[in-house]
């Protein structure tokens, strides 16, 4: 076993099959305690199995799978009493005031009437609905509503939490409040595992990120070191006169061969490897031959590029099983 005290989710070689479709092969990862890992991966590549297997909802048909230090097959009910889930649908009631709601969950779990009362405060409180408590969950805007949906898998208090596309149809504001939220988490010492369809919440949010397709982890790093990957900086710049475009793209530090050029965006390029000195370089070459910017910019690959290049060919697959 390759996990220590310092893991809070250990998976290796996990295997799941439905009928004739393999949903995970051979799955590999490791996830260090009070992180937030990052879950990318086309639809069908397994996401869904992966959150699934670990939170004891779908047992695994090969491999060793462990959270929080228990063995998801053999110790399930220790599993479950260290973990939260939110899902890709909210499992709230909207009748129901959000205190209303936080309490009646606090009652599942069995914490008894007068501890679910003040631990629904309490998270009515870290989440900013205290003012909204009584207010009937189906006048809540979607970010608020998704806030509460979060509190609710917090209801216990748990070590792990797992994340599946918890932003998914919310507005940019309403995405902020539950990054704002979940980033409260990881400062208090929770580990968060989180699957996304959005490119832009594993860059801010994850302090490690795993690329999945095909049900095997393909790539697995820091954002930047998954950008890296994918090729070096880039310097962008867009010429004022089209006329002088292969004057400046002959400016760039860097081989003619390198050098890149859209005529219809009046924009040259070329990956560098200094930054800085490929940026004072081109400014003071462009200064001297006189040509006129209207920008010029360091470019990093993105998260977008790291997909596509690591993922290939897209899939068509629904994620429905997987």
């Amino acid at each position: 076993m390759t996990g220590g005290t310092t893991d809070a989710i250990v998976v290796e070689g996990v295997r799941k099959r439905y009928g004739d479709k393999q949903a995970l092969d051979g799955l590999d990862l490791t996830v260090r305690r009070g992180t937030v890992q990052g879950v990318l991966g086309p639809n069908g590549a397994g996401k869904t199995t992966t959150v699934r297997i670990l939170a004891t909802l779908l047992r695994h048909d090969e491999g060793v799978v462990r959270v929080a230090g228990h063995d998801v097959r053999t110790e399930a009910a220790e599993v479950r009493r260290r973990i939260g889930l939110l899902g890709q649908h909210a499992a709230l009631d909207e009748e129901l005031g959000g205190r209303q709601n936080l309490e009646m969950f606090g009652r599942l779990y069995h914490l008894g009437a007068k501890r679910a009362g003040r631990r629904a405060d309490e998270l009515l409180e870290r989440f900013g609905l205290t003012d909204t408590g009584r207010r009937p969950v189906g006048r809540y805007s979607g970010g608020m509503r998704r806030r509460l949906d979060l509190a609710a898998s917090l209801i216990t208090e748990p070590e792990v939490l797992f994340l599946d596309e918890p932003t998914t149809g919310l507005d940019p504001r309403g995405r902020a409040e539950v990054w704002e939220s979940v980033r409260s988490l990881v400062g208090g010492g929770t580990t968060v595992l989180l699957t996304t369809q959005y490119l832009e919440e594993a860059d801010r949010l994850a302090d490690r990120i795993a690329v999945v397709d095909r049900g095997r982890v393909v790539a697995d790093g820091t954002p930047d070191q998954l950008k890296a990957r994918v090729g070096q900086d880039r310097i962008d710049v867009v010429v004022r006169d089209a006329d002088r475009l292969a004057e400046a793209a002959g400016l760039l530090p860097v081989p003619p061969d390198e050098v890149t050029v859209d005529p219809d965006r009046r924009r040259v390029g070329a990956p560098v490897t200094d930054r800085t000195a490929a940026l004072a370089e081109t400014v003071r070459a462009l200064e001297a031959a006189g040509i006129e910017v209207e920008d010029l910019a360091l470019r990093r690959p993105t998260l977008d590029e790291v997909f596509l290049r690591l993922t290939g060919e897209k899939h068509e697959e629904s994620e429905v099983a997987a």
